[in-house]
């Protein structure tokens, strides 16, 4: 594997560890050989992401449309930076570059990125991994959701087991990497 896509807030939340937690996974995507594909902002912990990972020496591949360049401030430092014109195209062409997909705290936006690629998974549509990293129980809600949507037959048992769930950075990167297929993304 050689990129992954990292769906994750435009704010930086209210809490200091969500920030460190972004710096970590992008340095530690740099330091795995992975390439950064994200939403090509600079804000948030979009941004915090893509400069820990541009400082650890990393590649990161923007994609952001052109209506969000001033709000999320567009990254100009990154080693590319690709603007679409849709949100729709944003989501397609960073699924296209990219090998496994990961999520972290954020808000309606990362879920909606999210979503999109592990609908993907179930339709077919690629076998890329997808993860959610539930950092200090942040994702625990939705991690109830999706196990009630699984209990009351709205979502199959081999849908769910496509989702992997980890608390730890490191062991989720480690299990993307484990499941990702061979060969181009």
């Amino acid at each position: 594997m050689r990129t992954v896509c990292v769906f994750c807030g435009a704010n930086l939340g209210n809490r200091p560890e969500y920030s460190a937690l972004a710096r970590r996974v992008g340095a530690a995507l740099a330091k795995r050989g992975l390439a950064l594909v994200y939403g090509g902002g600079r804000v948030g912990l979009m941004g915090v992401l893509a400069d820990a990972a541009l400082e650890a020496g990393g590649r990161v591949i923007g994609v952001i449309p052109q209506m969000l360049i001033e709000r999320e401030a567009g990254h100009t430092g990154l080693s590319e930076l690709h603007v679409v014109t849709t949100m729709a195209e944003r989501k397609l062409r960073m699924g296209e570059m990219s090998e496994a997909f990961l999520a972290l705290p954020g808000g309606i936006g990362t879920m909606d990125e999210l979503f999109e690629v592990w609908t993907w998974t179930q339709l077919g549509l690629h076998q890329k991994p997808c993860g959610l990293l539930d950092y200090d129980g942040y994702y625990s809600g939705l991690l109830e959701f999706i196990s009630q949507a699984e209990r009351e037959g709205f979502l199959r048992p081999r849908h769910r087991a496509a989702l992997l769930v980890e608390r730890d950075a490191d062991r989720l990167l480690d299990r993307l990497l484990a499941a990702a297929p061979q060969g181009d993304p």
